[in-house]
């Protein structure tokens, strides 16, 4: 059972977090000081460096939270959905995704400012990638569709799609009718992951 001290730790770390993202978002990531962060959350750089050990991490952090946000209302997970490559099922959980998609906003156009100078956050957000195409690359292989030797590719440009399209989205909304692109993505993933013999 959590101690009033962990609860109140607990509440300490969601409150830079949540701070920082704010602060981020404002000033943007370069610019936004560990004093900033720590002066939001009504705390000092002592504490803040007692939940994070640098800004980088800390926006590492944030990251993982967006990857709660996406698989944590999976059901099926992805794993499954591309084993089983129905059309149906694909499009509702690229739909799913693109609903989602307002939600970590913030924290992505964040991340995409943070990453070409924080390493370590650089390194999150590919292994998040790398993570994600391995699962559907899983569920491939437990379907036996295609060669072993394209699976990844296969995975790899699937997923990549989804992403550089979140990209275009979260700097200029739909440009395209969202249906039109998810109608058109389903059909890509179909050809990419899905199953495309007749059920």
């Amino acid at each position: 059972m959590a101690t009033l001290r962990d609860i109140q730790k607990q509440h300490t770390r969601q409150l830079l977090l949540d701070n920082a993202l704010e602060m981020f978002t404002v000033k943007g990531y370069a610019a936004t000081t560990i004093d900033d962060i720590a002066a939001a959350a009504g705390t000092t750089r002592t504490t803040f460096y007692a939940h994070f050990p640098s800004k980088s991490q800390l926006m590492s952090e944030l990251i993982r939270g967006v990857d709660d946000i996406l698989t944590g209302a999976d059901e099926p997970v992805l794993e499954t959905v591309v084993e089983v490559g129905s059309r149906d099922l694909i499009e509702k959980w690229l739909d799913r995704k693109l609903t989602q998609w307002e939600v970590i906003r913030p924290y992505m156009l964040i991340a995409y400012q943070a990453a070409p100078e924080e390493p370590d956050v650089q390194e999150t957000i590919d292994k998040w990638f790398a993570d994600t195409t391995e699962s559907m690359q899983q569920g491939l292989t437990r379907a036996g569709r295609h060669s072993e030797e394209d699976r990844r590719v296969r995975c790899i440009l699937a997923f990549g799609q989804l992403e550089f399209m979140s990209q275009l989205w979260f700097r200029s909304g739909w440009v395209t009718p969202r249906q039109v692109c998810l109608s058109t993505l389903t059909d890509s993933w179909m050809y990419l992951v899905g199953r495309v013999s007749a059920d």
